[in-house]
């Protein structure tokens, strides 16, 4: 992450920013924010931090993302503007990628064959189509690798790393509709990591453990534009059958 995005939630500054141009008039009422590339700019930040901002504001009710056309104002104030909306996921899978990268490096090093079966085992579990069952078998899994590290902070850090994913009410908005990566794309990038394991190579490990969240991170953000034009047509849905009703 870049120093520019240090201090507090990296999402809060640019919320407070724009939360406060909107109440003074620098952006109106049916107005479109500026483009992504332009505030990433402006504020020195990635555009997953950016994106993370947006649906923050989404969820104040501030801001509505409209396919092809951009992210339009549509009130200048929130009842709940000063609510804390906590870490978003972008930020938490981003710690992860950097944590879980040299867990898995160190996990290299250190894990024996009874570990690897494990980690076998819990592989063909997420095969299944029970979506609970395979995200807890994929759970599982990063945890048992940090357990071959046989560091207790280690495996508590990675635990709630994973956790907090649902603990905040700014990631479950991502989270709850983004589902997995799909189970293609689940085996192959766990598969990757184990056969690094396997190898008891380091390097192998750290990249395939970052390559695959790397990944994580760019679902995300296909998912969020994805998720705001659903948004979008389930509103203008909603709208059209009352309008339909009160016309009967």
């Amino acid at each position: 992450m870049q120093g520019a995005e240090g201090g507090g939630k990296l999402y809060r500054r640019i919320v407070d920013a724009i939360v406060t141009d909107i109440a003074n008039g620098v952006f109106a009422v049916g107005s479109r924010l500026p483009a992504e590339r332009d505030l990433t700019e402006r504020f020195q930040v990635s555009r997953p931090t950016i994106r993370e901002a947006m649906i923050a504001l989404e969820m104040k009710g501030l801001v509505e993302a409209r396919k092809g056309s951009g992210v339009f104002v549509l009130a200048s104030s929130s009842n709940d503007a000063d609510q804390e909306l906590d870490i978003g996921a972008f930020e938490i899978t981003e710690a992860r990628r950097l944590l879980e990268g040299e867990v898995a490096a160190v996990a290299a090093t250190e894990i024996d064959e009874a570990q690897l079966a494990e980690l076998r085992g819990l592989l063909s579990e997420m095969a299944q189509e029970d979506t609970a069952a395979a995200e807890d078998a994929d759970r599982r899994f990063h945890i048992a690798i940090a357990k071959a590290t046989g560091n207790a902070v280690i495996i508590s850090a990675v635990a709630d790393f994973w956790d907090m994913r649902f603990r905040s009410p700014l990631a479950r908005e991502v989270l709850a509709k983004a589902g997995s990566l799909g189970t293609e794309n689940r085996m192959a990038e766990h598969g990757r990591i184990l056969s690094a394991l396997e190898a008891r190579s380091p390097v192998d490990a750290r990249n395939a453990m970052r390559d695959h969240l790397a990944r994580v991170i760019e679902y995300l953000l296909d998912v969020t534009e994805t998720e705001a034009v659903e948004r979008a047509r389930a509103a203008t849905d909603q709208r059209r059958r009352a309008l339909a009703r009160r016309s009967v």
